[in-house]
């Protein structure tokens, strides 16, 4: 892939992260006693380069995109995350996105051709959280001390916080601990069997699962929550004030 190292889209706090791809295993090793039956087995992928955001999507840049406030979430403020969001208005949410004129404009400057804002893959995000090929194998995205990274039960008072107040991870990226939890683009499965390898979406076919990954943990969450292995699934349609996004730049 050769995308521009650091991409400038001309749109507000989109601030986006080169991930460069490499192998990792993914999930839980057998030995974690925090761990549930579904981050199992651990298991190989090899992940393309991409780029994420640093930041979980703000309610500054969803307004921007949007032109308004349609749902509103539940704890207001520019610089926190856009939450009360489901995986269906996130759908809606991309194709305004990536049809900007600006952005347009943007995507003919990119190489290869075809790359598109999206969300990430479950794979993507897990690869992201532990560091990528920078990973120094962390229980939470930066730290084995929650306390530096993410904002959960025993540090929110009950709320979401404004993006990028902790410490980052061996990434730069901001808030994968806590804070909201992350839709993905897979269908939930429980456990990893028969999970693909090369880091794309697990995506049910013909006819898509009923559910939907999240990641990170949220604020209102336990530690356990917030590791990087940890995962969760949601109906599409849902929608609460813990469940937010970030968004992927890749090819098609």
């Amino acid at each position: 892939m050769t995308l521009p190292h650091q991409p400038r889209p001309p749109l507000l706090d989109l601030d986006l992260v080169f991930v460069e791809g490499g192998s990792f295993y993914m999930g839980a090793v057998k030995e974690d006693q925090e761990a549930y039956d579904w981050e199992k087995p651990d298991h190989k992928v090899v992940v393309p380069s991409f780029y994420i955001g640093k930041y979980p999507v703000t309610q500054r840049l969803w307004r921007a995109v949007m032109g308004g406030e349609e749902q509103v979430s539940y704890f207001e403020g520019d610089k926190r995350p856009k939450t009360d969001v489901s995986w269906e208005d996130i759908k809606v949410f991309l194709e305004s996105l990536n049809n900007l004129p600006e952005v347009q404009v943007y995507f003919q400057e990119l190489e290869p051709k075809g790359t598109l804002f999206r969300l990430p893959t479950e794979a993507e995000w897990e690869f992201a959280a532990r560091g990528g090929t920078k990973s120094r194998g962390f229980r939470y995205a930066g730290s084995d001390k929650l306390k530096e990274v993410g904002w959960y039960d025993e540090n929110s008072y009950d709320e979401t916080k404004p993006v990028g107040l902790k410490f980052p991870n061996e990434l730069g990226l901001y808030d994968m601990s806590g804070n909201v939890w992350e839709w993905c683009e897979d269908d939930w499965h429980f456990g990893y069997e028969g999970a693909p390898d090369d880091g794309k979406a697990w995506i049910d076919v013909p006819d898509r699962g009923g559910l939907r990954v999240l990641r990170g943990g949220g604020y209102f969450g336990s530690p356990r929550d917030c590791r990087c292995s940890s995962r969760g699934d949601r109906s599409p349609g849902d929608r609460y004030s813990s469940l937010g996004f970030r968004l992927v730049l890749s090819p098609q």
